[in-house]
């Protein structure tokens, strides 16, 4: 909803209608059970959230679950599968202490404080000037309209190659995160030629050891700016 300014705000329901829907597999793979049930949200009503049981065979049922993004973050996901497996197996859920409203009243007030310009002034420093586009080679000639669509490519570290990155940033006293960050941006500088490169990387948002078993949009995503130049 917006207030009277024009200006998007959250509203807390009471309670909101849910129903948890049921529907068997059939002819579908399970992939293509999951595609079908994911659907856009209507950002107006509540609730932003929607669960089905898929029934795969009498001794295999399937959880699907969609959620929109503005109520959730990965972190929310992995809560979310944590308690159900809490409540499967009869475990009573905790209290939580506070709600996701006290963190936005919070937030709201640190933007008002001192520490809050100290960190607008450094990122405002980190980014200025002209911003680096990343441009790595391609395989194909890229299309005159870029759809910006992505893909992953996902491999597993032998052991060896792990313990060698811990031991690395245990001699550099750093952290596993900055040694396998810096290997990145140090390929994507040899692979596109350039020498300065700029790096989304998410962070957690939680400062709090409150805020560690609430569900909501928590994550942040920080800019990261780094000069991996040749000569280093």
């Amino acid at each position: 909803e917006q207030d009277e300014g024009g200006e998007p705000v959250q509203r807390i329901h009471d309670e909101v209608p849910f129903t948890l829907q049921t529907a068997a597999l059939g002819e579908q793979t399970e992939q293509e059970a999951a595609a079908a049930f994911i659907k856009p949200f209507d950002l107006s009503r509540a609730p932003l959230f929607r669960a089905q049981i898929v029934k795969a065979s009498d001794e295999r049922h399937l959880l699907l679950v969609d959620m929109h993004h503005i109520i959730s973050d990965g972190v929310s996901v992995n809560i979310l599968i944590r308690e159900f497996g809490e409540l499967y197996n009869k475990r009573n859920l905790p209290a939580l202490h506070i709600q996701y409203k006290d963190y936005a009243v919070w937030q709201e007030g640190f933007k008002k404080g001192d520490a809050y310009q100290t960190q607008e002034a450094y990122w405002l420093k980190q980014l200025e000037g002209e911003l680096p586009v990343l441009d790595l080679p391609a395989d194909h000639t890229r299309p005159p309209v870029r759809s910006f669509a992505g893909d992953k490519v996902s491999f597993t570290l032998d052991q060896e190659a792990a313990s060698g990155l811990h031991k690395l940033a245990r001699e550099n006293g750093s952290t596993l995160y900055m040694v396998l960050l810096a290997a990145y941006t140090a390929l994507l500088s040899r692979l596109s030629g350039q020498e300065e490169i700029i790096v989304g990387s998410p962070i957690a948002g939680r400062p709090h050891k409150d805020l560690e078993p609430i569900l909501g949009m928590f994550v942040n995503t920080l800019a990261l700016r780094a000069r991996p130049e040749g000569g280093k």
